[in-house]
Formats: C-alpha cells, structure tokens, sequence
C-alpha cells in the first residue's frame, strides 16, 4: 500500500491516543514511536505505577511540563488539551477525549473490559493482547462493528502482520495454501567451528559438526535429522499458537495439527516443506497455519520471528520468469513462498492506528472461533493446582498448549481462561483441561467467549 495520500492528508485530524499498559515492551516500543508520528498525538498513559510512566516518558523526551497525573475524572476534565494524561485506573483512559485505545496489558480481564468499554463509547481499539483475542476476538469484532467504531489487531505483531501479507495475496487471487511464521528464536550454526547456537537469550550452544549432514535441504528426512539434533532445545510455545489462533480465527485457516509443525528450516526451504505431503511436503491438508524455527549461518540475516505464506504456482511461464529473480519456488515449481522477515513491535503499530482513525480500516467482523488454543497436562495433575499466566512466553506451568479446530476442541477450556485458576479435579497426563475441570462461572470474559461461539 502506498502511503502517501494519508500521509499528505490535510484534514487537521489526528489519532488521539490512550495506552493501557503503557511502561515495558510493547508499550515502550510505541511509546517512543508516537514523536515521530505527525498523524498522532499521545493523551493518556495508564499504569498501576504512575512514577514508571513518569520516568519512561522523561527518557523518551515527552516535555515534563507537559504530563499531569490524573486521579478522577474532575483532574481530567481540568487538565489542558495538550498536555499528557498518566491514570492508574484504565477505566479513566476513556474519559480523556482519545479516539484510539491500545491496549497491551496481556491481562485479559483488563483488556476484555477496557476494550468493551472504549467500542460502546466509539472510540477504536487497537488490541495488542493477543491473549485477549484469541478468546473473545470474534464477540470484539461484533461489537466494534455494531458501535461503528473499529478493533484491530497491530502491525508490529505477527498476526496482523500476516493477516496483511494473506490478504495481499488474496487481493491478487493467489491461491494460499499456507500462512504461518518463525518462532521468535533461531538456531544458528558456524560452519568453521561446528558450534549450534539458540538465540533465546539462555547463551545455550554446543559443537555440533553432524549439521554439516543435513545443511543443505534433501527431503523431508533432512527435518527429521535437523530435529534429532537440536530436539532438547524445541519446545511448543504458546505464544506462537497463540499467534496462529488469531490469524486462523480471521482466515479460516486451521492448525495444520495440534501442536504445530515446528521443522528446523532455511527460508528458502519454505517452499519445499509448507506443501501436501504428496508433493514432497510435511502438510497433511491445506488451508492451514503453521510455524518454524529458524535455522541460519552466523552470516546470514535472522528471519526474525516473520511471516509467510506458501502459494500456489498456477501459470507456469510467469513463474519460470519471477523463478529467474530469485523467488523461493519449490523444487518442482509448484508452489512459491513469500515472505516479511520481521516485526518491530510498537515501531510500526501507528500504521494500524492510522489506518483504523482516519479510514476506518481493522474491523473483522467475519472473525469466528475457527480454532481453540487448549492446554494439555504435561503430567498427572492433582485436584487443587493453581493454574498461572507467567514468563516471557506468556505460558502455564504444567501445561503443553495446542491449537485445536473447533469443531475438535470439545470442551476444552480456552488456554487463557485458565490463569488464576485451580482444578476442581485430578487431571490426566495428556488430557486437555475442560471447562468443567475449573470453575469459570464469574469471569466476564469466559461469556464472551460463550457468546463468540454461537455467531454463525
């Protein structure tokens, strides 16, 4: 899309915006993008810790004199136009005159009623906690839709990201068998030194020469001996299912299967390996998310946690040409990848405010429950086990997610219903946790997803 009409827009209107969870990651991210932006312009910051806010927004370069913290509404209501609103109450970040909520807490009860607040009152919503939708994202979708105001997801996350490059090609009438990512860390080999490296931060990595055997892609028997090789580093993350439920849930695109392929690959594999298995591929059925890690030479650019989608080539000169510019097609020309290797977080998310304030643009309100990211026991569970949200990858101790079709998922209990929980019962090892194996009966959000799931 080329940018430049809205960038050269002359109507005086501006993005107005409110950031619940304003202070770490994500939040910081968009925090000190928002400066450059001339489309927007920040009103309110909400925190339960204030002087964080404070401080973030002094190092950034926000003008101090120019922030007010704010108890009620009768201090918003008193503060100048221009100045920058710090709450701790979120519920106050809707009184502040914005036209567009961000919302990246991860806490799901928070952002459920933060964002139902904001639709009902027509302002738009910009949903970064992918946990949130992945259980009421459908229900959000209506009600934005209903309240002529618009919810989205954000560039600088995976899924909006892919939802953009899926759409791209459905635009074009490509024929996309299947959408998926990178997991967010790679393996990275020296081929001088024989030393495998994970990039997750831990500083794990060992000498491991037998890559060597199975660097260049043969067959799917090169996956089979990648895996074998670095299989005590794999790990099912529920932030990536996470991720792929969101994207299913707009598609219509299903698991490809429950915990995700997960193969050890090149970039310029994709093609070969994203393809039925009668092809020479890994997939089973088409139309289908999915997600791989990474595998890289120490000279060779990361594919940072980025997306693609594997099509299908349906004209065979036209591909024998894109073939002679380099794109990845597979080895029997049937099939082509196309990728965005990467996602910068915050840096990119004001083009997702922007297009929803001033043209609308974000709302799904064809968003169905298409699959459930479901949590199975790792072992046998016992009868009172509190059940928490916590870590980096936002997982549950205990508990192996897997995204499951709907239509499959029975009555397993939606993975980010269940933090803040206890078993009601024992649990088997492997067994799904059930809506009944916990007691969900006052949360708001478990009737969203209730009601989520009778939209047809």
């Amino acid at each position: 899309m080329d940018y430049t009409k809205i960038m050269n827009d002359k109507s005086g209107k501006k993005a107005r915006v409110g950031i619940v969870g304003a202070t770490k990651g994500y939040g910081y991210t968009l925090l000190a993008q928002i400066p450059s932006v001339k489309l927007m312009e920040l009103r309110a910051i909400c925190s339960r810790h204030p002087e964080e806010c404070l401080a973030v927004l002094k190092e950034i370069g926000y003008p101090e004199d120019k922030i007010v913290v704010c108890e009620n509404k009768a201090d918003i209501a008193a503060a100048a136009e221009d100045t920058i609103i710090v709450v701790k109450d979120y519920r106050l970040v809707m009184e502040c005159g914005i036209t567009a909520m961000v919302e990246c807490t991860g806490n799901t009860a928070v952002s459920t009623d933060a964002a139902i607040i904001a639709l009902k009152k027509g302002i738009n919503v910009y949903m970064v906690s992918k946990e949130t939708d992945s259980v009421c994202g459908p229900i959000l979708n209506q009600i934005a839709a209903e309240n002529n105001a618009v919810y989205a997801l954000v560039n600088g996350d995976q899924p909006r990201n892919l939802l953009d490059l899926y759409s791209w090609a459905k635009l074009l009438g490509l024929d996309v068998i299947a959408v998926g990512k990178s997991s967010e860390y790679d393996f990275v080999w020296d081929r001088e030194t024989g030393e495998m490296t994970y990039t997750d931060g831990s500083g794990r990595s060992e000498q491991m020469p037998q890559m060597l055997d199975c660097w260049r892609y043969k067959g799917t028997e090169t996956l089979v001996q990648r895996r074998k090789l670095v299989e005590k580093y794999t790990e099912v993350i529920s932030a990536d299912l996470c991720e792929m439920n969101l994207v299913s849930n707009v598609t219509g695109y299903v698991p490809a299967t429950p915990f995700l392929d997960y193969p050890v690959a090149k970039p310029s594999e994709l093609a070969d390996i994203f393809i039925p298995e009668e092809d020479g591929g890994i997939l089973k059925k088409t139309g289908v998310v999915d997600v791989f890690y990474n595998l890289r030479g120490t000279d060779e650019a990361s594919f940072c946690g980025g997306e693609f989608i594997v099509i299908r080539c349906e004209n065979e000169k036209m591909w024998e040409i894109l073939i002679g510019k380099g794109h990845v097609v597979s080895r029997n020309k049937k099939y082509a990848c196309i990728y965005l290797p990467y996602h910068f977080m915050g840096l990119e998310t004001p083009v997702s405010i922007i297009l929803g304030d001033l043209m609308g643009i974000g709302c799904h309100p064809e968003c169905r429950q298409v699959s459930v990211l479901a949590g199975v026991a790792e072992e046998d569970m016992a009868k009172g086990t509190e059940l928490k949200v916590h870590g980096h990858h936002h997982a549950i101790d205990g508990l192996v997610p897997e995204l499951l079709e709907v239509k499959e998922a029975g009555n397993a209990a939606p993975f980010y219903l269940l933090n803040n929980t206890t078993l009601l019962r024992d649990v088997k090892k492997g067994q799904p946790i059930t809506l009944e194996d916990v007691d969900l009966s006052g949360l708001e959000i478990y009737k969203l997803y209730q009601d989520g799931l009778k939209l047809s």
